[in-house]
């Protein structure tokens, strides 16, 4: 893999977790960054990540890791974004630019936006790629290919600084757009959150029906369950936050597809076949959409290879 030259000097990532790990393993891939640094809560993470090469150094405070950094990563939960923030803030460089990969942008701002001094730039982010692991061993360098990764600038941020984290994101192999923060944790409430709350649900409900076996629904998982199983893996620190501080998104988005429930419901109450035909139709041209689109594979076994069913 070709490498250029680095576009920021030293990267600080706080939190080592699957995109952080990603992150980093794409910087190191391609020659992005001069040094990489890091900070994890756990000792046993920060160990990890010095053992698979994650970053050059890591400390145990978010405030020694950002130091002489001229682009700073926080990768942790959104709750935890305040209290980093807090930290990190007096012990930023000039000049230095501050990003964040919490899938709720008006939130973040909000808490981490008063603790950034005028030198700095803040651009909030979202990159629009991840699995269901977690961790430091979780990452890998193509993990942003050809995802989106959002940005939600605020419209006094220097254009300068914009462009250079674009043009690092690009190289990651990520396409970028801007957009504003409302807009965008609406659109995530209906492309990520409300989906994972469901997936969650359904999970649950299987786990609650008495007549069939724990085993049962394990043995006999199909590729919809299985589907919702491993989007319901995913980390439940991450999830919680995100449901709470993209609160009203999320209901908004909840009791529209409530409603929508109750109409597929009485259509197959009143055996409305041409209904259900008609909005299915409707449904699938919007996945082929996704394929075209380039966000995921019309590959069999929705693109994942394993062991034929049993039966």
């Amino acid at each position: 893999m070709t490498k250029g030259a680095p576009i920021y000097n030293r990267v600080a990532l706080i939190g080592l977790g699957l995109i952080a790990s990603s992150m980093s393993h794409a910087l190191r891939a391609k020659g992005l960054a001069g040094e990489i640094t890091g900070h994890a809560r756990s000792a046993e993470t920060r160990a990890a990540a010095l053992e698979i090469g994650l970053c050059d150094r890591v400390y145990a405070s978010a405030a020694e890791a950002v130091q002489g950094a001229d682009l700073v990563v926080l990768a942790v939960p959104v709750g935890a974004m305040a209290q980093v923030a807090a930290e990190i803030g007096p012990h930023l460089a000039p000049g230095c630019t501050v990003t964040d990969v919490g899938s709720v942008k008006q939130a973040v701002i909000e808490m981490v936006g008063p603790h950034m001094p005028a030198s700095v730039s803040f651009i909030p982010g979202h990159p629009m790629a991840g699995t269901e692991y977690s961790g430091p061993h979780s990452g890998f360098a193509t993990l942003f290919v050809n995802r989106w990764w959002l940005l939600t600038p605020g419209v006094d941020t220097d254009p300068a600084a914009i462009a250079r984290l674009q043009s690092l994101l690009e190289s990651m192999g990520a396409k970028v757009n801007s957009m504003d923060p409302a807009h965008h944790d609406q659109v995530l409430a209906v492309v990520s959150h409300t989906p994972h709350l469901i997936a969650y649900t359904m999970v649950g409900v299987a786990d609650h029906l008495a007549q069939v076996s724990n085993s049962e629904v394990i043995e006999y998982s199909a590729s919809g369950f299985r589907d919702f199983t491993r989007i319901a893996a995913s980390d439940p620190t991450m999830w919680r936050d995100v449901f709470l501080t993209n609160k009203d998104a999320v209901l908004d988005i909840l009791g529209r597809f409530t409603e929508e429930l109750f109409v597929l419901q009485r259509a197959i109450r009143m055996g409305d076949g041409d209904h259900l035909f008609d909005y299915f139709t409707h449904t699938r041209a919007i996945r082929r959409g996704i394929i075209e689109a380039g966000q995921d594979t019309a590959a069999p076994d929705f693109g994942r290879s394993g062991p034929p069913p049993k039966g």
